[in-house]
């Protein structure tokens, strides 16, 4: 691995594998480095907590060493790193205002979501179970609402981008592929062109192995 590699701390199938895949596209060398467990107290969480004082992944350790955490943060500067890698649409472009309020719009609204859901205790003494179902039926509403801002076509924007990747990566998690198949056809065909993807495909595959198009 050279000395100027990129490195990200994360876990397979969570939010790492989204920049894993925002590194592919730019072609770009990266070292993983699994800390699996991290939300829990033990070696993982210490192993993280060294370069992420809030313990989340992904966390990214640039070739200067200067550590970049927040997934949209590091789509952002990886687009301005590699322009070619068609993360972004390129400033002064008609599509970078959409692509800008649709990026921001998913990590503060959808994003969260799964914090509250998958660890409801942080945020209510009790009544846990009602409060994950009413979180998990409140982003179902938010994708249905991002995918009917959508027109029927390939890809988010006229052009693969980061957006296609959080599409691709967050319809694994709940509600899930089936219920993106049903409810949100163009958000699941986005996916399954992800899947199809020379350069994504193999990544999303490692992450959610099993899973198919």
């Amino acid at each position: 691995m050279a000395a100027d590699a990129y490195k990200l701390y994360g876990c397979p199938g969570w939010g790492s594998s989204l920049v894993e895949c925002f590194l592919a596209l730019a072609g770009v060398e990266s070292e993983f480095y699994d800390v699996c467990g991290f939300d829990t107290p033990g070696p993982a969480r210490d192993r993280l907590l060294k370069v992420n004082a809030l313990a989340q992944v992904p966390t990214l350790i640039l070739p200067d060493q200067m550590v970049m955490t927040e997934s949209a943060a590091i789509a952002l500067l990886l687009s301005e790193r590699f322009p070619d890698a068609s993360l972004a649409p390129l400033a002064g472009t008609l599509q970078r205002p959409l692509f800008l309020r649709r990026l921001i719009w998913i990590v503060a609204n959808i994003y969260p979501t799964f914090t509250y859901f998958d660890y409801p205790e942080r945020w209510v003494a009790s009544e846990a179970e009602s409060f994950g179902e009413r979180v998990l039926n409140h982003r179902k509403s938010l994708w249905l609402l991002f995918e009917r801002d959508l027109d029927s076509k390939q890809w988010v924007l006229d052009h693969l981008s980061a957006l296609d990747v959080y599409v691709a990566v967050m319809s694994h998690w709940r509600p899930g592929r089936a219920w993106f198949e049903q409810y949100a056809p163009r958000l699941s065909a986005i996916a399954r062109n992800a899947a199809d993807h020379a350069t994504l495909g193999p990544v999303l595959l490692r992450n959610f192995p099993g899973a198919g198009a």
